[in-house]
This record gives C-alpha cells, structure tokens and sequence, in this order.
C-alpha cells in the first residue's frame, strides 16, 4: 500500500489567523506514522530563545517572516525571510527576534519516544518513587525536555517556568 501526500497546511492562511503579537508554536507535523517533527514558531519583538544545544538531531531552521539575529559559536548570523539555516546536532545556539518579530519553520527527524531501559549494572536501585520530571515539560508545546533544568523549549522556544 502506497501512502498519499496531501497538503497539511497553508502557512499563510495559519500566520493570517494567529495573533501578531502570540508567542510559540503555530503549527506542528502531527501524522501518525511520520518520521519527521517540523514546528511553525512565532517569537515577537524582541523575544529570546536562550543558549542551547541539541545533542540528538540536525536542525533545518527557515524564517518566514520578520527577521532576527542567530548568534552560534562562530559569530552572529542574520535572519531574514527565506533564510535557511542548518543548525547541526551539537550546535550551540540561541535566537533573538528583530523589533518586527521572527516566524520560522523548524523541521527534524522525529525523536525516539521515551523507552523504559533495564537498570545499568553499576546503577543499583537505592528504592523510592522516581523523581516527578513536570518542571522538565514545556508549558507551550508538551515537549520533555533531556536538559536537567532547563531554560528555553528547543522545540517552541517557551520559557520554561521556575
């Protein structure tokens, strides 16, 4: 069996519906079945999405609207509509929106689901109940963050809240 492509989204009619002035996602790939991950993100004026890095998976960055400043290890990159960025798996980064704001498009192989792995020998269970990882979920978009205390979503880029 064959699958069929089909349109997903207009992203013109998404960012015509979405507030000017919102924060966070406004679209996301969800098909059962898919192997990519791919996130329409809106930061505003002067937003921020803090230093971080992604050990797993390589980043395709494309703005689509506004403009704004990628600052790397390497320097300062300039942002502006139809910019496409690679953003190679451990990368350090962060994103700052021009006074216009920043739309990209983030696309990405999808990340492997969360598994229950067999304890380690030189791990040895001390018993009690695992730790509770809700300070680690981003409030935007869901996303279970791999960074023990994090700033940013890497997903959204929504402040984690402390």
């Amino acid at each position: 069996m064959n699958a069929t492509p089909r349109v997903l989204a207009v992203l013109d009619d998404i960012l015509a519906s979405a507030a000017t002035d919102g924060r966070g996602a406004l679209w996301h790939l969800a098909e059962q079945g898919r192997e990519l991950d791919a996130n329409l993100v809106r930061l505003p004026g002067g937003a921020e999405v803090g230093e971080h890095q992604e050990d797993v998976l390589d980043v395709l960055l494309v703005v689509v609207e506004g403009g704004g400043r990628l600052r790397t290890g390497g320097g300062v990159l300039e942002l502006g509509p139809s910019t496409v960025v690679w953003l190679p798996r451990t990368s350090r980064r962060a994103l700052a929106a021009g006074p216009d704001g920043l739309t990209y498009l983030t696309v990405h192989r999808r990340r492997p689901g969360l598994a229950i792995k067999a304890p380690s020998p030189e791990s040895a269970y001390e018993g009690g109940e695992g730790p509770c990882m809700l300070d680690r979920v981003c409030p935007e978009c869901g996303r279970l963050s791999e960074d023990p205390a994090p700033v940013f979503c890497s997903r959204c880029g929504e402040r984690f809240l402390r």
